[in-house]
């Protein structure tokens, strides 16, 4: 059994192609996790992903996970509720001044509070100055992102909202499974 699944590329080309979101209420922070750690990695990825069939990383050793979050200017940064940790943004430089927001979402009791906008809009700015916190990077030209039809409802007019074009778009078929949950046998729904 397959399903039939469309990926969207969506770009920022000038960091004029950000447009802000209004600031959640409460008690919200947004921090980089600047210590590397595959652990830390690991649970951002499965709690935010697992209600939406975030499968490729589920597999990696440490060994890959370790490589993934000590590559030099990745950068994952984290939204806190008060001081409990809500979503993530994961930032990968590529050649050329490109960044890739390689990963963004909320655990799913933090959805639909306003964190979203707001964090992506935080993330894709530490994008755009992602060389000034590493020495010897180029200066970012361009910020992408892919999202599909198996993620959020509103992921995609979170991303058009914060400025983000539409570039390319793709439709595949893949094999239909369960969401696995934020950990094997867990299902959040």
């Amino acid at each position: 059994m397959s399903i039939t699944v469309t990926t969207w590329s969506l770009e920022q080309t000038s960091p004029d192609d950000l447009r802000p979101a209004a600031a959640p209420s409460g008690d919200v922070r947004i921090v980089r996790a600047e210590v590397p750690s595959p652990e830390f990695g690991r649970f951002l990825y499965t709690a935010v992903g697992g209600d939406i069939r975030w499968t490729d990383r589920l597999g990696l050793t440490y060994a890959q996970w370790r490589e993934i979050v000590e590559r030099p200017g990745a950068e994952i940064w984290v939204a806190y509720d008060r001081g409990t940790p809500a979503g993530y943004v994961e930032l990968d430089p590529q050649e050329d001044g490109v960044v890739e927001i390689v990963y963004f979402g909320l655990i799913p009791a933090f959805r639909g509070r306003g964190i979203g906008g707001h964090l992506l809009a935080y993330g894709t700015a530490r994008a755009w100055d992602l060389a000034e916190r590493w020495p010897g990077r180029a200066p970012t030209k361009r910020v992408w992102l892919h999202t599909c039809s198996l993620d959020g409802e509103h992921a995609m007019g979170n991303y058009q909202r914060r400025g983000f074009r539409l570039f390319d778009t793709a439709v595949t078929e893949e094999p239909e499974t369960a969401a696995p949950g934020p950990w094997p046998g867990a299902d959040v729904r």
